[in-house]
């Protein structure tokens, strides 16, 4: 993809997101030493916190002041701006479903596209202090805390018999969802084993570190999709459609069209089988009832 006329530099803006990314961290890393207030923000049971909503406002402040033209796209916040060829996707905390149980895995992610498709990703983890970051058609990089960043290439490693996946879902996807259902039950009769971490960027910094074989994501959510696939695809991972085709990458697209694959070129061609495997078990699948939890008295 060629980028838009006067875009950006995007060394510069590389910086610029890193340094965001870790300032946000270092909100947040001080505010879960403290009480976190939860509450929920939709009616898909989703939470937000006072920390999502402070880091986002670093991060939004700290764009919109060096690049107004832009657009910016945040999780909590909705769009600044949106219709530009530059946009910026902000998720100030993913993971704040583990933050309000006290568990320790969130990560801030924050991608930049260029007509839709994500040119600049990074994720950091507060916890562990380090950053990966990934330009498009540069690399991948992984950066220690106020190091610069070192290129990062997934290790290879052994096809094996039964591999260790991550799965990811969107907020919207229902209980009684077919599909979802049925790829589930081919994920945990077939897979090693299957995270589900709650914190996606997290699941595709493993996977660019080569830690796990392969994510399968059905109807994911749209603003820490970019930044986290770049990563994976810069450090050398293959991403592909459900079915096995091309992979559209482009912000906006329909929830039904932003389901993927993604893992090692070497063994995607495996991954989609296993995936496409879930469209004989469906109609079995649909057939079934899925337990409601008002009839148990939850």
């Amino acid at each position: 993809m060629e980028p838009s006329r006067g875009g950006p530099d995007l060394r510069e803006a590389h910086r610029f997101a890193v340094e965001a990314a870790q300032a946000a961290g270092r909100l947040l890393r001080r505010g879960t030493r403290g009480d976190v207030h939860a509450r929920v923000k939709n009616d898909t049971g989703d939470l937000v916190t006072d920390l999502d909503l402070a880091a986002e406002r670093l991060i939004v402040d700290r764009i919109r002041a060096r690049w107004p033209e832009h657009g910016v796209i945040a999780e909590e916040g909705g769009e600044y701006a949106p219709d530009t060829a530059f946009a910026w996707l902000v998720d100030p905390l993913d993971g704040t479903n583990n933050v309000a149980i006290g568990l320790p895995a969130y990560v801030v992610g924050i991608a930049l596209c260029d007509n839709g498709s994500p040119v600049l990703g990074v994720v950091h983890d507060p916890v562990a202090g380090r950053t990966w970051s990934a330009v498009r058609g540069r690399g991948a990089f992984v950066h220690t805390s106020g190091a610069a960043g070192r290129p990062l290439r997934a290790a290879h490693r052994p096809v094996p018999p039964a591999p260790v996946l991550a799965w990811t879902q969107g907020h919207e996807v229902r209980r009684d969802d077919s599909t979802a259902r049925a790829l589930k039950v081919v994920l945990d009769t077939t897979a090693r084993r299957v995270l589900q971490l709650w914190a996606p960027l997290l699941s595709w910094v493993m996977l660019a570190r080569g830690d796990i074989d392969g994510i399968v994501g059905y109807r994911p959510e749209a603003v820490d999709l970019p930044a986290g696939m770049l990563l994976a695809v810069e450090a050398g991972m293959a991403v592909r459609a459900l079915d096995g085709g091309t992979f559209d990458d482009r912000y906006g697209c329909p929830a039904d069209q932003r389901s993927f694959v993604a893992g090692p070129p070497e063994t995607i061609d495996r991954l989609v089988k296993l995936v496409t495997a879930a469209q004989w078990i469906e109609p079995q699948v649909r057939r079934l009832t899925p337990v409601s939890l008002g009839s148990v008295g939850w």
